[in-house]
């Protein structure tokens, strides 16, 4: 499978995200655009698996195709730039400052959006013919999940706060393991592998992620889902947002930065002990 060793590995990281620093404001909203879309299509495709079969583990295993495809083609996650750019900007990459950054995140962010809202006003057509009839048993469960995964976190407080934000850290864990795990490997399936069995698991969990949300929660506003457009921003998108960044710079991108990109000194080895102390004593 043409398998990339770590050390390799963190310096395709940094390497990745420099590159996103400084790509061009309209290949970024395309490639953005595009990743939203597909990942939003992804989801509507593994909801209807589970709501039509009765086994959301059946629509887990199918969703990462999305994933892989736009991770294929080039396109660009929220979730993934949030692990990836700021270690070229730690690494001190000529020109990858705060600013440039931040600029991309918003650039992604907002391709993201765009792509999975123009999903969601498809989906909503689709599911209601065009708004003439009731939303069928799909589309009355996208706006469920909506409802459920927004008053459903209010109904508990902070302690339903704290559990979205912890989703939220813990989705992008496993999504950002798909990203880097895309770059372990120089071979077509490898590179599959890699990416769907994180993708798959994160899915199945029922983490947050703000790229998938932005699909869910508008189309479920449109198919009558009992939610207000505050209740998601509040209850669902800005903590999710925030857990997507520290789950996945904290937990994949910081810690084999850490320990692949700046690797420690090695500890002497006993022999070379017994010569320093053999130096010592003849000193």
């Amino acid at each position: 499978m043409s398998y990339v060793k770590p050390a390799e590995l963190a310096t395709r990281i940094i390497d990745a995200g420099e590159s996103k620093v400084f790509m061009s404001t309209r290949d970024t909203l395309i490639r953005s655009f595009m990743a939203g879309a597909i990942l939003a299509l992804a989801a509507a495709f593994a909801i209807t698996i589970s709501t039509k079969t009765g086994e959301p583990l059946l629509g887990a295993v199918l969703f990462p195709v999305g994933f892989c495809m736009l991770h294929l083609l080039g396109f660009d996650l929220l979730t993934a730039v949030f692990t990836l750019v700021p270690l070229a900007w730690l690494d001190k990459r000529p020109g990858v400052t705060l600013a440039p950054m931040l600029r991309n995140w918003g650039l992604v962010f907002l391709g993201n959006l765009l792509g999975a809202l123009t999903v969601a006003v498809f989906m909503a057509v689709y599911f209601t013919y065009g708004f003439s009839v009731a939303p069928d048993a799909v589309g009355q469960a996208i706006g469920e999940i909506g409802a459920g995964r927004t008053v459903g976190y209010a109904d508990h407080g902070a302690a339903g706060m704290l559990t979205l934000f912890l989703r939220g850290v813990m989705c992008n864990w496993m999504v950002s393991m798909g990203v880097v795990g895309a770059m372990m490997s120089d071979s077509l399936p490898g590179k599959v592998i890699a990416m769907w069995m994180p993708i798959m698991v994160f899915f199945y969990l029922g983490f947050e992620h703000s790229i998938v949300n932005m699909f869910l929660f508008p189309s479920g506003l449109m198919l009558g889902g009992e939610f207000t457009i505050m209740d998601y921003l509040i209850w669902n998108e800005i903590p999710t947002v925030l857990g997507n960044l520290v789950g996945g710079l904290a937990f994949v991108g910081l810690v084999i930065y850490a320990t692949h990109g700046k690797t420690g000194p090695l500890r002497p080895r006993p022999n070379e002990l017994v010569s320093v102390d053999k130096a010592v004593t003849k000193a």
